[in-house]
């Protein structure tokens, strides 16, 4: 089965492990890394090899936003740019999904009562995501990201 490769930006220690352990077990899903705050992912993102087809981001980090986080993404390079940005917050009202979403979130779910949500639609990416998971295969293009 195909497997998701995920990063993690989340600043409670808690909520990290929590989230970890939980998506592993329930999903065809591994964790490669995890930041608390916006400049430490970035950073991550950034090193060659570090792709992944997921970024879950929490919007409040010890430094920066999942707000500012998701902008900066925008500007990474097609190789490294996620596959998929999920926004994961207690604070997902209104104003701050719509604000998401212009920045280029997938989805927002909040935690504090959304995680079925995200498992049942983490579970849909793997099949949505295949045609760009090779390319070499299918010949498709990073920028149907947007598409799938």
């Amino acid at each position: 089965m195909l497997e998701l490769k995920a990063f993690l930006v989340e600043d409670s220690p808690l909520l990290q492990a929590e989230l970890i352990a939980t998506l592993e077990e329930l999903l065809p899903l591994r964790v490669l890394g995890v930041a608390d705050s916006e400049a430490e992912a970035l950073r991550w993102l950034a090193l060659p090899g570090h792709h992944v087809d997921l970024l879950l981001i929490d919007i409040f980090l010890k430094g920066g936003s999942g707000l500012g986080l998701l902008r900066a993404v925008q500007r990474l390079p097609p190789p490294d740019l996620p596959r998929r940005l999920v926004v994961l917050s207690n604070y997902a009202t209104p104003e701050i999904q719509r604000s998401c979403l212009e920045l280029g979130a997938d989805r927002i779910f909040d935690k504090s009562g959304e995680i079925d949500a995200l498992i049942l639609y983490l579970r849909s990416l793997p099949a949505q995501l295949l045609p760009q998971l090779d390319p070499a295969l299918t010949g498709s293009s990073r920028d149907a990201r947007r598409n799938a």
